[in-house]
């Protein structure tokens, strides 16, 4: 009898804890779309295409050996921007800091108040004319797009702030805030010329009430259940660093192999690096994000993740198995190297292997060096940082902040149709350089983000709509009008 009593109450507990998951999800409503602004700014759809298309043309390819780049094309990149938006270079103060990195600033009318920095790279990935429908570097107009490298990343994003730049001018708008656009060289090779003018701007004493750069997008088809398109506001970015595992053994003749070798060792202790991965967390940024997803989930992900405070057990192992939202949750594991032996009957002396870890905001690099010695116990493993691209991950930006409802404002007046939501991004970007000289920092592109998109980014085929390129004209405006008026 008594059996059957606990089994009775366990069962009541199962039927009452379910149906208070139930109702949590069910109470989460989606919100409505907002109405879009009353007046977005005209758009010349060809000037603006032909613009695009002739910085397109010229190859602003950063290399990391800065004798191997082409600084003449940088410098001929200045000369086509001061020749193409005369206004803005009238009306503000332009600076090259350093080799070719660029600062423009539209001093406010209200000094007091802190400036907003709009950033973006002038420089692009190499690429290659093969497979491409039109020449990486031809800027063709066809097909209702302009074609070519830097049409995603990141010409497309400077030439947009600058095209909305000059017809704010025009227009006579006369700003309380100023404005700082910051144009980085060299994003794609670790970000120098961005830190060049980060390192200004200290000297200066300024910092930024906000920062904004590439990052997210107004994705679609991205998050599986949701048809809504999401405009991924990011609120923050990962870290980097790669860890060098190297070991030194005595060799020998492969014959008379000793239990364990050198590439067996690295190969275990790399095993187990994969096996143990790091510590799942929800961050601010990806909470904010599950909350502002819930409403628009199917049931019965909208049930995991309307109680993530208390499923997160679950709500970590579902997302644990999409590469994408794994990122999402915990600083990653990615064996890239491996380096040991040259000779099939012999036995290396030596060999090393290369992780790269990226950071979620709250990792730092020496607790991931040290999480790494533990997880593979072996002492004989020399464990290091390579030295090169690493870099701390910034602390992740306030969700609540005035800054980020005034850019979410901004996406609604453009991009009606989606839903804004926070995240991180899981690269990095030259505006993790500005972390020091800004209360708050951002990440959004705002142009259209599919599937077939993101192997266009870095590859063949890179274009944009001129729709799309419009529409990132507007909403630059808008944030520009919003932003710049004084407010909040």
């Amino acid at each position: 009898m008594l059996k059957k009593l606990l089994l009775l109450l366990v069962l009541l507990a199962v039927i009452g804890v379910a149906g208070y998951a139930v109702y949590r999800a069910a109470q989460l409503q989606p919100r409505e779309a907002p109405p879009p602004a009353a007046a977005l700014i005209a758009v010349d759809r060809p000037a603006v295409a032909q613009r695009l298309s002739e910085a397109l043309r010229i190859a602003t390819v950063s290399n990391a050996d800065g004798a191997a780049t082409d600084h003449a094309a940088f410098d001929y990149f200045a000369t086509f921007l001061k020749a193409r938006f005369p206004l803005t270079h009238d009306k503000l103060k332009p600076e090259t800091i350093g080799r070719h990195a660029l600062l423009y600033t539209w001093a406010g009318s209200r000094p007091e108040l802190a400036p907003v920095l709009l950033a973006a790279h002038q420089d692009v990935v190499p690429a290659s004319a093969e497979g491409w429908t039109h020449p990486p570097f031809e800027g063709a107009i066809a097909s209702g797009s302009v074609w070519g490298r830097g049409a995603l990343d990141d010409k497309n994003s400077l030439v947009a702030i600058l095209e909305a730049t000059e017809a704010l001018i025009g227009q006579g708008f006369v700003p309380e805030r100023t404005l700082l656009l910051a144009f980085g060289d060299d994003e794609e090779v670790g970000g120098s010329g961005a830190q060049a003018i980060a390192a200004t701007l200290a000297t200066r004493g300024i910092k930024a009430q906000f920062t904004l750069d590439e990052g997210g997008a107004v994705t679609r088809g991205i998050i599986a259940g949701l048809d809504r398109p999401v405009a991924s506001l990011m609120a923050g970015e990962k870290g980097y660093l790669s860890v060098k595992l190297s070991l030194q053994a005595d060799g020998g003749h492969s014959s008379t192999p000793p239990p364990h070798t050198v590439i067996g060792r690295l190969a275990r202790a790399v095993d187990r690096l994969e096996r143990q991965p790091m510590p799942a967390r929800l961050i601010a940024p990806i909470d904010a994000m599950l909350g502002e997803l819930a409403p628009e989930l199917d049931w019965p992900a909208r049930i995991v993740v309307a109680n993530r405070d208390w499923m997160s057990p679950l709500l970590f192992a579902v997302l644990s198995r999409s590469r994408t939202t794994n990122a999402l949750i915990r600083t990653t594991t990615a064996p890239t190297v491996f380096r040991a032996g040259d000779k099939d009957n012999v036995l290396p002396a030596s060999g090393e292997a290369v992780i790269n870890f990226r950071l979620l905001p709250g990792d730092s690099i020496a607790s991931v060096i040290e999480q790494v010695r533990r997880t593979i116990d072996d002492e004989g493993i020399k464990v290091e940082a390579l030295e090169g691209f690493n870099n701390e991950a910034p602390p992740a930006s306030d969700v609540h902040a005035p800054a980020y409802a005034l850019i979410e404002r901004s996406i609604n007046e453009v991009f009606p149709e989606a839903l804004v939501a926070s995240g991180i991004v899981l690269g990095a970007t030259d505006n993790r350089h500005y972390a020091a000289v800004r209360e708050q920092g951002y990440n959004f592109s705002p142009m259209p983000y599919t599937s077939d998109d993101e192997g266009r980014i870095h590859g063949i085929d890179e274009r944009i709509g001129i729709v799309d390129y419009e529409r990132m004209i507007q909403f630059y405006a808008q944030l520009m009008r919003n932003s710049l008026a004084g407010g909040a």
